[in-house]
């Protein structure tokens, strides 16, 4: 049975959390005068103009569903995403995924140089922390302390970082499902269960809701990336806005190659179904992230 399609109510509120994310970072990486302005055009070029913002939604609506402040709530969204765009940067480079497009344009490294691409990823990381412990973010040093480290354990070597260290090294490798699903735990999903727990984080609740939103994130995210796997073999580069077959030729062990295309996508509808039945304790406020979790399966791109 098929998912349903995303609500108009979730086509809105994703809309107007792209645009006030949009907004947000763009006035958090003004641009200087200098030598050092292509750094800051290279940030921009890779931070604004495109992209889902999947995890910067997810960051908002959390926060709005435990009342936190929307402002607040936005720059955590500009962080997260200048946290996920340091990591795409880095990703498309000769020497990771060895990628020329990114979200239907040339990728940073391509528009610019690769070493301006190495160092804006850098700039747009570090960017990333500081807007989380300025006090902009919160009055209470310890809820911005606590993002700051959540952040880093999500993005570090126990997270995005590491992931990306066990998908390089399984290149041409047969790797079990198990071995699989830990390294998009940690390389896709660590990332999105933070962007969902850091709403959580700014409100201040630590509590069994807090707990269920952990536990709805971490489904969430592996659905979307093993959806991701599905679309990587299915979709179009058009569709993708990036190039299309890479993980397959580059020898790389998915969802898809182990459990073929239905069962990717019926894992995937698995995951989805259980972030769904994570958010049973909470009432309507939260229908929006349920449709989320159709949608992460459901999109084209």
């Amino acid at each position: 049975m098929s998912a349903p399609t995303p609500s108009v109510s979730l086509k809105d509120a994703l809309a107007r959390a792209c645009s006030e994310i949009e907004n947000t970072i763009d006035a958090l990486l003004p641009m200087v005068p200098g030598d050092e302005s292509v750094l800051l055009d290279a940030m921009r070029y890779a931070a604004l103009g495109g992209g889902k913002r999947l995890r910067g939604f997810l960051a908002v609506e959390v926060a709005t569903l435990f009342g936190a402040d929307r402002k607040a709530a936005l720059r955590v969204a500009a962080s997260v995403e200048l946290l996920h765009a340091y990591s795409l940067v880095h990703d498309d480079l000769p020497s990771m995924d060895d990628d020329d497009l990114r979200r239907g344009r040339p990728s940073t490294h391509k528009q610019f140089d690769e070493a301006i691409a190495i160092l804006a990823g850098d700039a747009l990381q570090t960017r990333a922390f500081e807007i989380l412990v300025e006090p902009e973010t919160s009055p209470n040093a310890t809820v911005r302390a606590n993002l700051a480290l959540a952040l880093a354990q999500a993005s570090g070597s126990a997270g995005m970082v590491g992931g990306q260290v066990i998908d390089i090294r399984g290149e041409g490798r047969a790797l079990p499902l198990d071995h699989v699903r830990r390294l998009h735990a940690l390389k896709t999903g660590a990332l999105i269960r933070y962007a969902a727990e850091s709403g959580a984080i700014l409100a201040g609740v630590d509590d069994d809701r807090r707990a269920a939103i952990v536990a709805y994130g971490r489904d969430l995210g592996t659905a979307f990336q093993v959806a991701d796997d599905v679309l990587d073999s299915t979709a179009t580069a058009e569709e993708l806005g990036k190039t299309a077959g890479k993980d397959e030729a580059s020898g790389k062990s998915t969802y898809v190659s182990l459990l073929g295309i239905d069962g990717a996508r019926a894992e995937a509808r698995r995951l989805s179904d259980r972030a769904r039945e994570a958010l049973s304790s909470f009432g309507a406020q939260a229908d929006a992230l349920r449709a989320l979790a159709d949608y992460v399966v459901e999109r084209r791109n």
